[in-house]
């Protein structure tokens, strides 16, 4: 990369808002994983969390601070003294510790969420900003909802906070209102209004309920600023985030048009794609850009005959550049223990040595049952692995399905909860993955209600595996599971076991 050109610095909060999508809670263990992929990509910073939201939030926060070396590890906090108390406590142990205040600037939420004036709102801010700064020297301040802040007032918070100490500003599309040229103009006027700008990084930070994250990030970029704060697949609020690799490619495939550079190793993008797929649940669309199934294939005769004699005609990006192997290596019963290593560190999955042994036992397992293990079988099975080492209160024993053309599906289920064997459970149901449910929810005596169920089949072929992935509700409360089997029953059966976990574990944590 060229380094006479301008540096986009990467600030990644999939960690943060990308955990915020509906069931895409992770584990404290999850984020260290993720965190220490991001790591390896070398994003400039990463949003580890919201440490003052829950216990869970602040030891993720300060396990990833202690663990992890190079990237800034800031935390979320609201203009608030209590909330930026918590951030620098769990922050601290890091090299590189930060701070993420914010305080929302449009008049929509001055008036109806935080029933405060303008000129409480610019106090409150520079109040946050010289507190953080008493504590960490990178202090970052958003202003919540900034593209639907009037630019007059606008600029004189973002004069404000810099003035206060503030060494990075983000202006957040919050709602994802903004279209590209407003985005533009929005930058343009600040940076001439607002001369202090010159001397610290603008940042943008961009959600996509309009599908327009990725074009209003980039707009950005144009218009000046330093600063793109994105999400592994774009996940987060509502619609999610600009997607880090959307952003990523687009700035190094089309540097010629840019004239920036940013220092991500974009050869981990597919692995860290999978990775957080496999953690959180949360499929790809199969023509997502970039990290899609089908964003590097080609289907039409015109396309594979022009591909097939020379590259560019129809491929923009070497699959390569993002870590999508030109060739696959399928691992199987007779590959041996160190091929199937060499797997894993290609993957870029790094494991402690007991996990690697669990790994390699449900890899013999499942081996066993189909011919070919693929990419894709081991990051479920990693996901499953995470599963497994979770504090668990129930566990699916055994189970027997009866179905047919001319019987109504009955499901029997013998849980355990503990080292407690519970009585068998059976109940009829529409179909056997309904039979089952309902016989689990007998169970576990939780009166739940699905919200979502999907099944992805994970290789190729009639011996794939299913992976389920499903959301439940539980007290207005939404929670995840997904597991992996070549039975989709049994695969469902998991699924919902693991999100009935979560209801639990969480209102342990919370009690």
């Amino acid at each position: 990369m060229n380094q006479k050109y301008k540096k986009i610095y990467i600030f990644d909060t999939t960690l943060r808002d990308g955990e915020q999508s509906p069931g895409a809670s992770m584990s404290v263990e999850d984020k260290i994983r993720i965190a220490q992929h991001l790591a390896k990509m070398k994003v400039d910073i990463i949003e580890a969390g919201f440490p003052i939201s829950s216990p869970v939030q602040f030891e993720a926060v300060r396990l990833i601070a202690q663990k992890i070396k190079g990237p800034i590890i800031t935390g979320l906090a609201r203009a608030i003294k209590k909330d930026i108390d918590a951030c620098y406590a769990a922050t601290k142990y890091s090299s590189r510790p930060g701070i993420h205040t914010f305080i929302a600037t449009s008049d929509i939420h001055l008036k109806h969420k935080l029933k405060i004036s303008r000129e409480r709102c610019i106090e409150m801010a520079v109040e946050a900003v010289k507190y953080a700064k008493s504590k960490v020297d990178e202090v970052q301040f958003s202003a919540e909802d900034a593209s639907r802040t009037d630019l007059d007032f606008l600029c004189k918070i973002v004069s404000a906070v810099i003035k206060a100490g503030a060494k990075t500003v983000n202006l957040p599309d919050t709602v994802g209102y903004a279209i590209p040229s407003e985005t533009i103009r929005m930058i343009k006027t600040i940076k001439e209004r607002v001369p202090e700008v010159e001397k610290i990084k603008l940042s943008v930070h961009n959600h996509n309920d309009l599908g327009l994250a990725t074009s209003n990030s980039l707009a950005a970029v144009e218009a000046g600023i330093d600063q793109v704060e994105v999400a592994i697949n774009g996940i987060g609020e509502r619609a999610g985030n600009a997607a880090l690799e959307e952003v990523v490619m687009a700035l190094v495939t089309r540097k010629d048009h840019f004239k920036v550079r940013c220092d991500v190793v974009t050869e981990e993008i597919y692995n860290a794609s999978r990775l957080v797929s496999s953690i959180t649940g949360i499929h790809l669309q199969p023509n997502k850009a970039i990290v899609g199934e089908n964003a590097f294939s080609h289907e039409a005769g015109i396309h594979q005959d022009g591909v097939l004699k020379y590259k560019k005609t129809y491929e923009i990006m070497d699959p390569r550049s993002i870590g999508v192997p030109s060739s696959r290596l399928i691992l199987g019963r007779h590959s041996g223990k160190h091929g199937f290593i060499k797997r894993l560190e290609e993957l870029g999955i790094r494991v402690s040595k007991k996990e690697l042994e669990m790994l390699y036992q449900k890899f013999l397992s499942l081996a066993d049952k189909k011919k070919q293990v693929y990419d894709e079988d081991l990051f479920a099975l990693l996901g499953e692995l995470n599963i497994s080492q979770q504090k668990k209160l129930f566990d699916l024993k055994s189970f027997q399905v009866m179905n047919g053309t001319d019987i109504i599906p009955i499901a029997t289920v013998i849980l355990s909860c503990g080292n407690t064997i519970l009585p068998a459970e059976s109940a009829n149901g529409d179909g056997p993955v309904d039979a089952i449910f309902k016989a689990i929810e007998k169970s576990t005596s939780l009166n739940i209600t699905l919200i979502d169920y999907k099944i992805t089949a994970l290789g190729t072929g009639k011996e794939a595996q299913g992976e389920v992935s499903l959301i439940i509700e539980y007290k207005k409360q939404r929670y995840a599971g997904h597991a992996s089997s070549t039975d989709i029953v049994e695969a469902s059966a998991k699924a919902l076991i693991s999100a009935i976990n979560k209801i639990l574990l969480s209102n342990v944590k919370k009690g």
